[in-house]
């Protein structure tokens, strides 16, 4: 009896990893577009990426973080209205992806937050953006630097952003 249990054990451990096996990767699910950074005056020391997150798997998946050589500190930031006073704040528990599905980062919603700019970020250059999602995977982009009016909406207020937790 104890030998038939391990058996099944056996056989389900190994359907489990063969299972895993074929499953595809965070990154190999999800395709990005639309993906661009505002481009700062010199003076201005944070910037933020936006972009669109495309979901071909049958899984949901979560962007957990993201990072930059163009900055000291990146993070996923979101809006949130605090008594009438729209504020940024880190996303805790990273952002959603749905199975088959679109999230999209755009001014005054998700966001990829780079703070601490180590260079200014000028129009037409371009930087890298390297994204991390919760199986580990991760996918590395150069993104395009626009004009601080592309996708504009909410006013400027990613250029004044002070970093708070």
């Amino acid at each position: 009896m104890l030998k038939k249990l391990f058996a099944g054990v056996a056989v389900a451990a190994l359907a489990l990893t063969a299972a895993t096996a074929w499953s595809a990767t965070a990154a190999e699910d999800i395709s990005v577009s639309d993906a661009y950074v505002r481009a700062v005056a010199p003076v201005v020391p944070n910037s933020a990426a936006f972009l669109a997150l495309h979901n071909a798997g049958a899984t949901a998946h979560t962007l957990v973080s993201a990072s930059s050589p163009a900055a000291t500190n990146v993070e996923l930031h979101t809006h949130i209205n605090d008594n009438g006073v729209m504020r940024m704040r880190p996303v805790e528990g990273g952002i959603q992806v749905p199975a088959g599905g679109v999230t999209t980062l755009q001014p005054g919603g998700l966001h990829v937050m780079l703070i601490g700019l180590q260079h200014p970020l000028t129009e037409g250059g371009s930087v890298q953006l390297g994204l991390t999602f919760e199986d580990g995977s991760t996918q590395e982009l150069t993104v395009p630097v626009r004009s601080v009016a592309a996708g504009m909406g909410m006013g400027m207020d990613h250029m004044q952003h002070q970093h708070q937790h």
